[in-house]
């Protein structure tokens, strides 16, 4: 009874402060930057019930990297953890500057991280000195919204939780991110190679998948999509040559369509495609399990699809068809291993981008002669094979494929072959 009596008195003396406040806030200083102090001496002041009280219901604190929450019982939850948690906390407001509604504060944090645990993390007994900033949305004398933004590494050194800057282990730990950085790259996708004028490709495992960088207008159209695991492969490629526009799927399986959710911009294909860019991702024709291949292919080939190769079903923005313009080439339909396929070819240097019209990799990702895509993935193979031959037929000077290692040399002979073979 006692403990309620006191924080009945708590919240009603912070109600009174609430109305002092309002009256200073019609003097010199805004109402927004009086109430904003005033918010920072109660909780310099420990005086937890008053800050609270300063927000109104449902207003959101979200403190960048830490709490997303609303007031009141989220904001009382987060600074009375952040009171326990340093005893002698002390919070000194460095500067303000104010707009209207809004108040940004830059302030210095101070005390000894030895009270309760914080955000999961038992107390040290370190010293912690941390600036900040919060910008607050001030309405109707109430804290409406707070954006916080804090040095989170900072508080982590002196916690002891990172290495102090430029030590022996900080040295040994990026030395140790760095090498699983390189091996990622290596395994998933390297840097983006030039392969023609204005035509970047980055190369991916599993199944050395073929992602094109075009040249378009300042930054970059992306042919093909990949698989999942190239996902920040590309991305990083795509900023380094000015940004990715959009994305232009050759066709929509699962190891083509696999970057292209998580890159945030429109993606197009053939209208054939749409159903499996935004659906299955060719799963809807091809046997069920995958009980066509051979039955060593089949289980890694379930297991490739579900956690290598498909990032999901991807939005498509518009739809491109034969003779479109993407990025300087003319699009070729080149249905049959799917029923959308699509190539992208440039006249003024018989530059062919291919996706899957043909294979120059085997069933177990080594290099082979051009071959006609496995049985088992097309739609329909006697159409794949005329689209080979009429790829041939524009004797390209160089053929670019979905999968692993291009054809530069006698290119149409070389597609006449792979389309006759058995």
């Amino acid at each position: 009874m006692a403990q309620e009596e006191g924080d009945a008195g708590r919240i009603q003396q912070a109600a009174a402060n609430m109305q002092e406040l309002a009256a200073q806030g019609r003097g010199g200083t805004s109402g927004a930057e009086a109430l904003a102090r005033r918010y920072f001496q109660a909780i310099d002041e420990h005086d937890l019930e008053t800050a609270v009280a300063l927000w109104a219901p449902g207003g959101r604190e979200n403190v960048r990297g830490q709490i997303d929450t609303v007031a009141p019982d989220g904001v009382r939850a987060f600074i009375g953890g952040l009171l326990d948690a340093v005893p002698d906390l002390r919070m000194q407001v460095l500067s303000t500057v104010t707009e209207d509604e809004r108040c940004g504060v830059q302030w210095l944090l101070t005390g000894t991280f030895a009270g309760s645990a914080f955000n999961g993390i038992e107390p040290t007994g370190a010293p912690v000195r941390l600036e900040g900033v919060d910008v607050l949305t001030i309405r109707d004398d109430l804290v409406q919204s707070n954006d916080a933004f804090t040095d989170s590494m900072t508080f982590a050194r002196q916690i002891g939780m990172m290495p102090p800057q430029g030590s022996t282990a900080e040295r040994g730990m990026t030395a140790a991110f760095n090498l699983r950085t390189g091996l990622v790259e290596r395994l998933t996708g390297g840097e983006p190679s030039l392969v023609a004028v204005g035509v970047w490709v980055v190369q991916g495992q599993p199944g050395r998948c073929n992602v094109y960088m075009i040249e378009d207008e300042g930054g970059v159209t992306m042919f093909d999509a990949g698989a999942r695991t190239m996902t920040r492969a590309v991305a990083r490629a795509a900023a380094r040559l000015g940004g990715l526009r959009r994305i232009v799927l050759g066709h929509g399986h699962t190891d083509h369509r696999g970057t292209a959710p998580a890159l945030g911009v429109p993606v197009y294909c053939h209208p054939a495609e749409v159903e499996d860019a935004e659906g299955s991702g060719g799963f809807r024709y091809w046997s069920p399990g995958l009980s066509a291949l051979p039955t060593p292919h089949r289980q890694v080939h379930r297991l490739l699809h579900r956690y290598a190769w498909d990032g999901g079903p991807v939005q498509i923005a518009g739809t491109v068809s034969e003779g479109d313009e993407v990025a300087g080439f003319r699009v070729i339909e080149l249905p049959g291993h799917a029923p959308g396929q699509i190539g992208l070819f440039r006249e003024h240097d018989r530059l062919a981008l291919t996706s899957d019209c043909f294979y120059t990799l085997d069933e177990w990702g080594r290099d082979s002669p051009p071959h006609v895509p496995m049985e088992a993935y097309n739609y329909d193979t006697g159409q794949a094979r005329a689209s080979i031959r009429r790829l041939a037929e524009m004797e390209p000077a160089a053929a670019w494929p979905g999968h692993a290692r291009p054809l530069t040399v006698d290119v149409g002979e070389q597609l006449r072959r792979a389309a006759d073979a058995g």
